[in-house]
């Protein structure tokens, strides 16, 4: 584990959050919240040490309790577990044996999963990955006497939220995240979703993309996916495709299942295109935080499908491989090995965020692209706000903020959030200049194809060139 940590920082490969899955546990006590002691003798200090180097801490749980741990005794003797009509314990064997399942419809049984979690908050972890949570039977009897037709979607929710109120509480507002598997309507009240166990395959990662921007359209703000594929190894060409998509997401994860995620196991060429693109996008997060305050104030997701933001382009209803992330980017994943590709760009004059070739819509461009590129479109008219550092994605985004203008029009404006999701400063285009309002912070101006001018702090206005 501390190799991978390791690995990453001796590759120069930004890292901000470190996860352990199932076997943070022992095997047939799922979930106890327990440490394996035969891996981790000791949680805390290993905790601690990894939160030395500057890393967050996200646990995985999941709501049932298999019968070997000592939690189905106790959960069942107090009541906590579903039942079934005759009185018995619910359980089931398809994951491990005699799996119980917490009755979230019980406050007292809320109250003692949460407090079984704090105890992992109080040790070290930051957040946590709900995953399960749809294999919810019908034939059983709730607590609280609810339909369980009606529970079998509803079930996703109050586990989620228990979940989430407990990191809300621990952590603060505005500080709680889940990663979530399950959902259902209300559930994009506790983010983030992510999409579940694919395959590790290019037709699986356009799969992924359709399912998310599926779960955009039914107001969910927040979605990720893992990185390379969950199922299966991916072969060195996809790992490498799935790394733009994944941190052009808005939320990004390595993840898999039997293999290692981890790009230097691929090639040096898949250590060099993670490297690019998580530099990417912690440049990016003035602007891709702007975006998720938008999601948590106004319910607009992060990412979005192309008919969201041109209703009126005919061709824009079928597009499903390609996106917007928030209103100014366009992303168009490339899915497959030899990097053919082709896109749709809506009408106006569109500047590749990478390149700086300017394409003019509405047309279909084909092209083909290597590993460490992928087709990412400026809007046109709009004032990109360009982070200072790439080294994280948690900074004062105001600080040294590059303001990256395409044509923009009169009356442009854009807000760069502080960390607390308050605006921090904001520029706006006013005829001939820029206006800066906000504390005093140095910051830069730049136009396509030209370096960027410096502002010190205290100057609040920059003059376009004619």
């Amino acid at each position: 584990m501390t190799g991978f940590v390791d690995g990453m920082a001796a590759r120069d490969l930004p890292l901000s959050v470190f996860h352990f899955d199932t076997f943070w546990m022992r095997e047939f006590h799922w979930c106890d919240f327990e440490w394996d002691p035969r891996t981790f003798p000791d949680p805390a200090g290993m905790l601690k040490r990894l939160k030395e180097r500057g890393l967050r801490i996200s646990l995985w749980i999941n709501p049932y309790i298999a019968q070997r741990s000592a939690l189905f005794a106790e959960g069942a003797a107090a009541g906590y577990l579903v039942r079934t009509p005759d009185g018995g314990v619910w359980q089931t064997d398809r994951w491990q044996a005699g799996m119980g399942l917490v009755d979230f419809t019980n406050p007292a049984a809320r109250d003692w999963y949460a407090g079984k979690l704090r105890a992992l908050l109080d040790m070290g972890a930051d957040c946590f990955k709900s995953d399960f949570g749809e294999r919810i039977p019908t034939d059983v009897v709730w607590h609280d006497g609810a339909d369980p037709e009606r529970m079998h979607n509803y079930y996703s929710y109050l586990y989620n939220e228990t979940v989430f109120e407990l990191l809300r509480e621990h952590r603060g507002a505005g500080e709680a995240v889940l990663f979530a598997r399950s959902a259902t309507t209300g559930g994009q009240k506790f983010p983030v979703h992510w999409g579940g166990d694919c395959e590790s395959t290019l037709e699986s990662m356009a799969e992924s993309l359709r399912g998310g921007l599926s779960l955009a359209m039914s107001g969910f703000g927040f979605w990720s996916h893992d990185i390379g594929g969950f199922e299966g190894r991916p072969d060195p060409a996809v790992f490498k495709r799935w790394i733009p998509f994944g941190l052009l997401s808005s939320h990004s994860r390595l993840h898999g299942n039997s293999t290692y995620r981890v790009p230097w196991l691929f090639d040096d060429e898949a250590v060099d295109v993670l490297r690019a693109f998580t530099r990417l996008k912690a440049r990016l997060m003035p602007y891709l935080f702007g975006a998720a305050v938008t999601a948590h104030r106004e319910g607009v997701p992060v990412m979005r499908p192309m008919v969201a933001e041109f209703p009126d382009d005919p061709a824009c209803p079928y597009l499903d491989r390609q996106y917007m992330l928030g209103d100014s980017l366009l992303v168009a994943p490339v899915f497959t090995a030899s990097g053919q590709t082709r896109y749709y760009v809506p009408a106006g004059r569109w500047t590749h965020l990478l390149t700086g070739e300017v394409v003019e819509g509405p047309r279909w461009v084909t092209e083909t692209c290597g590993f460490d590129t992928v087709p990412v479109y400026v809007r046109p008219g709009t004032m990109l706000p360009w982070g200072a550092r790439e080294d994280r994605p948690d900074y004062a985004y105001a600080d040294g903020v590059t303001l990256r203008l395409f044509s923009p029009v009169d009356g442009t404006r854009v807000d760069v959030p502080a960390l607390d999701g308050e605006v921090a400063a904001s520029f706006t285009v006013d005829g001939t200049r820029v206006r800066r309002t906000g504390a005093p912070a140095p910051w830069r101006v730049q136009l396509p194809g030209q370096d960027p001018v410096d502002i010190p702090a205290g100057v609040e206005e920059w003059a376009l060139p004619e």
